[in-house]
């Protein structure tokens, strides 16, 4: 029965995809942009089979785990503390305006209910329930938007052939139908872009693991814009960006920067930015991974990000019960905390009118300009001139008027020292 809607899928696609020399965004898609930009905060979450194992997400390449025994781990994976409206609920009151999950990493295994294999969560734990529908139900509940994370890569499926630079040790046999794969992979999206509602984005990753086959972008975007218009593409290949995506995205690094090693060919685009971080050093849960960042680390990457024009996404890995640790649940409400009383300076901004500096980032919205003093080293303050007039400046803190000077050096501003914050000093240029 399987195959019959495999095949049937498959015949749907073809009906529906028509050849595009240059990828035009919807009206729809420009809006979800626009959106995209202003939300400037979302979650993200890697949860899957090899949370079991407590070693991230890469732990069947890394500990070289070959397919037949990692097939005994969805037995384990029984996640009877998983309530999604307690994820979107610490989601919301972290200030995040959307999550994007795990739909299928690097392993294959789908965390749906898929109809192309049996390879899933209804048909191989004894959890049996697609956590994928409940949590996009209790995102339309709430208010969140559902964005879904996607494995080009796959170690489980043997027509994933010729291998790329990983998944070596699989024990997959020396053949397969790489095109035979790529319809396989565009029948579980559509199944995903049909099933679970409106769907904010794909985030799609692992193309750098086979950077010269033919992953039949053009195709498999036209799928996704056919069945979803406004739902947004990013891929983290690690490149300038592809025709046809929507959003570029940056991992473990701010726009433009190429401080971890991720990122040494790519070159900023003129898409909306996102950048992705942890909150230990762990994408997937990590039993023994205790470098936990800062709550003030983590506000002042969040502002950072907003000062470089771009979101930023924030990843938790749930144990395999299904709960998020308490160590991260304690620095989300703190960072929430934060942004109830801040928001106003981060979310609708774009990136401010002076670039990002040793001391901090600037952002905009409307005729205020929010200077963003990270680290400051005294109370004074010399920003280039602009090209603006400066009206007032206030300390956003306070609320009380500062003193300022602008001519042809720029415009100086003196805060008190008392008022420096140790996390954030913001300063509101109204022009």
């Amino acid at each position: 029965m399987k195959k019959i809607i495999f095949a049937f899928l498959i015949f749907c696609i073809q009906l529906s995809l028509n050849a595009q020399s240059q990828y035009v965004p919807s009206p729809e898609n420009l809006k979800a942009r626009e959106w995209f930009q202003d939300a400037k905060f979302g979650m993200f979450i890697h949860w899957g089979v090899y949370s079991v194992l407590g070693d991230g997400e890469w732990v069947m390449n890394n500990q070289r785990i070959d397919k037949q025994t990692y097939q005994k781990l969805p037995a384990f994976f029984n996640p009877i503390g998983y309530d999604p409206k307690e994820w979107v609920s610490l989601a919301k009151a972290a200030g995040m305006k959307y999550i994007t999950i795990t739909s299928k990493h690097h392993d294959g295994f789908a965390m749906w209910d898929s109809k192309l294999t049996d390879w899933d969560i209804v048909d191989r734990t004894p959890y049996g329930k697609d956590i994928i529908k409940m949590l996009a139900d209790e995102c339309s509940k709430q208010g969140i938007r559902l964005f879904f994370y996607h494995s080009h890569l796959d170690w489980f499926q043997e027509n994933y052939f010729p291998r790329g630079n990983t998944g070596q040790t699989a024990g997959r046999p020396d053949s397969g139908d790489w095109y035979r794969y790529l319809d396989y992979m565009d029948g579980q999206l559509a199944e995903l872009l049909t099933n679970y509602g409106e769907i904010g984005g794909i985030w799609f990753d692992g193309h750098w693991d086979k950077k010269d086959a033919d992953w039949r972008l053009e195709k498999t975007y036209s799928l996704i814009h056919s069945l979803q218009p406004a739902c947004l593409i990013g891929n983290n290949h690690h490149l300038a960006p592809f025709d046809g995506e929507d959003f570029q995205m940056f991992e473990k690094d701010l726009p433009g920067q190429k401080t971890t090693g991720f990122n040494p060919e790519q070159k900023v685009g003129e898409l909306p930015f996102e950048t992705c971080e942890t909150m230990n050093n762990s994408w997937g849960f990590n039993l023994q991974d205790k470098n936990y960042k800062s709550t003030k680390s983590l506000i002042q990457y969040l502002v950072k990000a907003a000062g470089f024009n771009s979101n930023f996404l924030l990843n938790v890995g749930p144990m395999p019960n299904g709960k998020i640790q308490p160590e991260f649940v304690a620095t989300l409400r703190e960072m929430g905390a934060w942004m109830d009383k801040y928001g106003e300076t981060v979310y609708g901004t774009r990136g401010g009118p002076v670039t990002p500096r040793s001391w901090g980032v600037t952002t905009r919205k409307g005729n205020k300009v929010y200077v963003h003093l990270l680290n400051p080293e005294d109370n004074n303050l010399l920003l280039p001139d602009f090209g603006k007039k400066v009206k007032n400046v206030i300390l956003y803190q306070t609320g009380s008027k500062l003193k300022f000077k602008q001519d042809a050096f720029g415009i100086s501003i003196s805060v008190p020292a008392e008022n420096i914050d140790d996390t954030d000093t913001i300063i509101v240029l109204e022009i």
